[in-house]
């Protein structure tokens, strides 16, 4: 397969979004994947999370203004086959500068293109921030597909609608025809209540196989292990939320495959 770019994306913070573009990311990587994340983030969630300083200067801020290259930006983890294009503060100044800038849509796009022509990852994640702002708007442009992590709550298919109209819109609109919306992922599901059961039959009944079958559940270690700098994976292999986010690495490649399959 030739790299794939995943943009992972939700309008609304505290659905797991970066927890899940780390842990998938691990989790690929356990399964032979080599994958590159794009932390685009001001918050830079996945850098800390992956045991990373946030160092000024180190983001992807620069060469989104054509000051330098992406690989430039890349950085080892301590995990084999993962790497980084970290994130900090100065990133949040993106948003202005990229708005000003000659095609303003596509500076992600142009700025990753040159990890499109080699085989050094199966795949690039570009963790997005919580908001539909310009550089999410780039993620887009620049991704094969859009992966949407949403909270086991009511207000979940109200967001999740928004994204999936707006992934048509720059469709349609010639930003990005070959985008679409690679799945979706019910995170922070806890098994004793109705309220998740309900929800996930809900965005079942409105978006069938779109939704993928593995569930990630509530658990107090996958919440703790980002303070250590570590993925669920390593922090705790036996946890439950780690052999459910394995089990979404297995599907998540044999839908990839299936895609590729059929583009062929």
């Amino acid at each position: 397969m030739q790299t794939r770019f995943i943009a992972i994306a939700n309008q609304k913070g505290g659905v797991g979004k970066t927890t899940t573009c780390i842990n998938l990311a691990a989790c690929l990587t356990a399964l032979d994947q080599r994958v590159l994340i794009v932390d685009l983030d001001p918050q830079a969630n996945a850098t800390s999370g992956l045991g990373l300083e946030k160092t000024p200067g180190g983001s992807l801020y620069g060469a989104l203004l054509g000051e330098k290259h992406v690989s430039e930006c890349i950085r080892p983890t301590a995990y084999e086959d993962l790497d980084i294009v970290p994130s900090e503060v100065d990133l949040a100044g993106a948003e202005i500068d990229v708005a000003r800038s000659e095609n303003y849509l596509h500076r992600v796009k142009d700025t990753l293109a040159e990890l499109a022509d080699g085989d050094k990852y199966n795949f690039v994640f570009i963790d997005c921030p919580p908001s539909l702002g310009i550089l999410t708007m780039n993620a887009m442009a620049a991704a094969d597909g859009i992966l949407v992590p949403i909270q086991c709550e009511y207000y979940a298919l109200e967001g999740l609608s928004v994204i999936v109209d707006l992934v048509e819109k720059i469709r349609r609109s010639g930003g990005n025809g070959r985008l679409r919306l690679e799945g979706i992922v019910m995170t922070m599901y806890d098994r004793r209540t109705n309220l998740s059961l309900q929800v996930t039959k809900e965005v079942r009944r409105h978006f069938g196989e779109q939704l993928f079958n593995t569930i990630i559940p509530r658990t107090v270690r996958l919440s703790e292990a980002p303070s250590h700098g570590m993925p669920i994976l390593d922090y705790d292999p036996e946890n439950m939320g780690a052999r459910a986010y394995v089990k979404l690495a297995q599907e998540f490649l044999e839908r990839q495959r299936a895609a590729y399959a059929r583009e062929e």
